[in-house]
C-alpha cells in the first residue's frame, strides 16, 4: 500500500506552497466525451466541458468542440480539432475559437500527450499560440477494476496578444484520482485537480481546487487513452 501513497502524493511535489499573496478557488469540472469510429484506425470525439467556481459565482466556462483522431501505429496517435469556449458570470474574458493538434503515445502505464493550440478571441485577430505538455502515470489496483492515476501539464505560452494573452510559462495541472469502467464502453475519471496560475502582468497568483469528473462513452474497438483536458 505504501507505494500507492507515494504515488497518490507526486502531484503534490509540484505544486506551489501555499502564500498569503495568491488567490484561492473551489471548483468542479465536468467532462463529456463521446468517441466513435469511423474507419480502421480513425475516430472522432465529440466533447463538451463545463467548470463552475466560487470566486467566479457558478458556471464560469463552458466549452463544446471535437477532435479527429488517427492512429499511426500501436501506442501513437495524431489528431486535429476545434473547440468554441464561452465564459460566464464573473469570468470577463472575451469567448474564443480553438484550433488545437496533438500527438499522444502510450508506453505500458504511462502516457503522453503534447497538445499546440491556436487561441482567436472574439474581440481580436491575433493568433494567441498554447503549448501543453502532459503526462500520466496510470496503476491498476488488482483485484478491483480501479485504476489509480496521477497526471501533471504545464502551459507553455509563445507569444503575447492585445486582447490579454501573456508569453510566458502561465500555468500548471496537476491530478491524482482514479479510473474505472461504469459498463460496456463506458469508463469514469474522477480525482483532485490542483491549477496553479503565476503571478504575472501585474495579476496575483492563484491556485484552483477541483473536483474533475470525465465520462467517456466508446462506441469503438480502439482503446482511448485516459487524458483528461
Amino acid at each position: 500500500m505504501s507505494r500507492y501513497l507515494v504515488i497518490a502524493l507526486t502531484p503534490l511535489l509540484f505544486a506551489p506552497t501555499p502564500a498569503c499573496a495568491q488567490q484561492q478557488d473551489a471548483q468542479a469540472w465536468e467532462q463529456l466525451n463521446l468517441v466513435a469510429p469511423v474507419a480502421p484506425d480513425v475516430r472522432i470525439t465529440l466533447e463538451e466541458v463545463a467548470r463552475l467556481s466560487d470566486r467566479q459565482n457558478g458556471l464560469y466556462t463552458a466549452e463544446f468542440g471535437g477532435l479527429v483522431g488517427w492512429r499511426l501505429a500501436d501506442g501513437v496517435e495524431i489528431g486535429v480539432g476545434y473547440r468554441h469556449v464561452a465564459f460566464y458570470n464573473s469570468n470577463r474574458a472575451p469567448d474564443e475559437d480553438r484550433f488545437r493538434q496533438q500527438v499522444v503515445v502510450t508506453s505500458g502505464r504511462f502516457a503522453g500527450r503534447l497538445r499546440l493550440d491556436e487561441r482567436l478571441a472574439a474581440t481580436g485577430g491575433e493568433v494567441g499560440f498554447r503549448i501543453r505538455p502532459l503526462i500520466r502515470y496510470n496503476l491498476p489496483l488488482k483485484p478491483t477494476r480501479l485504476t489509480l492515476f496521477v497526471s501533471h501539464e504545464s502551459y507553455i505560452l509563445p507569444n503575447s496578444t492585445a486582447w490579454g494573452q501573456r508569453a510566458g510559462y502561465e500555468r500548471m495541472r496537476n491530478m491524482v484520482g482514479v479510473a474505472f469502467p461504469m459498463g460496456k464502453g463506458l469508463t469514469t475519471d474522477i480525482g483532485y485537480l490542483n491549477q496553479y496560475r503565476f503571478a504575472r502582468g501585474g495579476a496575483r497568483a492563484q491556485m484552483d481546487h477541483a473536483l474533475s469528473i470525465q465520462l467517456t462513452i466508446n462506441l469503438g474497438k480502439l482503446g482511448v487513452a485516459g487524458l483528461h483536458d
